[in-house]
């Protein structure tokens, strides 16, 4: 991995994350088997810890073992919903060796390299050799996703031309919420950065370019293919949905929020919703459709 693009990377995962986020990584560690916690999304980029923290825990040894073990190692990674002093955070967990065998883009599976091109901090490490691991996954996270820009990109153009290319069609390709219009708001948000660390991705990454004020031109020989990743984002996707729907921890707790910020109905967790929340849903959704229909705003709304 190229030194310079290593090292980049290194200062961007060691700058400080808040207490806040750094204790609520350290309480769900478990020193025995995880080898690093990485901190990245949406929270990250904006400083809004009112939202839901993203965590990739990365593992020594698989996390589960039997059937959820087998699962764990076909659809990565294992989801689980976490609230604690008052932060709440997603946790996705997964062997460190198949983190980097993603990020390196030795899988069809884009979500790895297409999420740790961005911004992330590590804000946890059980030593200083796991630490140094995980820098060298998010490295080739990143060498990889520009490989993949030269190869959706333009003939030539600025930076921000080929991360633009790159994320709109990571977008489209996966089953997300999100319209590929997201793009621009991920690059908005650091245009500097991505500026910066496309030369030494691709100079990391093998793709030869030339530079001509500020416009790039890389060789487009030798790149991947998109067809395949492509064709199988979205069934990738849909299957680890269906696979949350029953090993998802916390999927109760997480719905509950989620409906409560973007319809302001606040939906009891009850014991049977947290054990069997696939089992649970269809009464969830009837509950939320009742609460909306008698709320008597809605009918103030349609007077004015």
């Amino acid at each position: 991995m190229s030194g310079e693009l290593r090292a980049r990377i290194e200062a961007e995962l060691a700058s400080p994350a808040p207490a806040a986020v750094r204790a609520l990584a350290a309480s769900l560690a478990d020193p025995a088997n995880d080898a690093a916690i990485l901190y990245y999304g949406s929270t990250l980029r904006t400083g809004d810890l009112a939202g839901v923290l993203d965590f990739y825990r990365l593992t020594r040894r698989p996390h589960r073992k039997g059937f959820r073990g087998l699962a764990e190692r076909i659809l990565w990674p294992e989801v689980s919903y976490h609230e604690a002093a008052g932060l709440k955070a997603k946790v996705a967990t997964l062997p460190l060796s198949v983190f980097r065998r993603a990020a390196e883009g030795r899988t069809l599976d884009t979500t790895i390299w297409a999420r740790f091109v961005q911004p992330a901090q590590r804000v946890w490490s059980a030593d200083e050799a796991c630490a140094a691991a995980a820098t060298e996954a998010v490295s080739a996270a990143v060498a990889t996703a520009a490989r993949f820009a030269a190869a959706l990109g333009p003939a030539s153009g600025p930076a921000e031309a080929y991360w633009q290319a790159l994320f709109r069609r990571t977008y489209a390709a996966e089953f997300r919420m999100e319209t590929t219009d997201r793009a621009d708001t991920v690059i908005g948000a650091a245009a500097d950065r991505y500026a910066e660390i496309l030369p030494l991705a691709w100079s990391a990454a093998g793709v030869t370019y030339a530079c001509d004020g500020g416009v790039l031109r890389p060789s487009k020989a030798g790149l991947p293919g998109w067809t395949a990743p492509n064709l199988l984002g979205k069934p990738l996707n849909v299957a680890r949905i269906l696979k949350a729907a029953f090993t998802f921890d916390g999927a109760a707790r997480y719905a509950a929020y989620k409906v409560a910020r973007h319809t302001g109905v606040e939906l009891e967790v009850t014991p049977f919703r947290e054990r069997h929340p696939f089992l649970a849903a269809p009464g969830a959704w009837l509950e939320l459709r009742r609460r909306q229909l008698r709320r008597p705003s809605s009918r103030a709304d349609l007077r004015d």
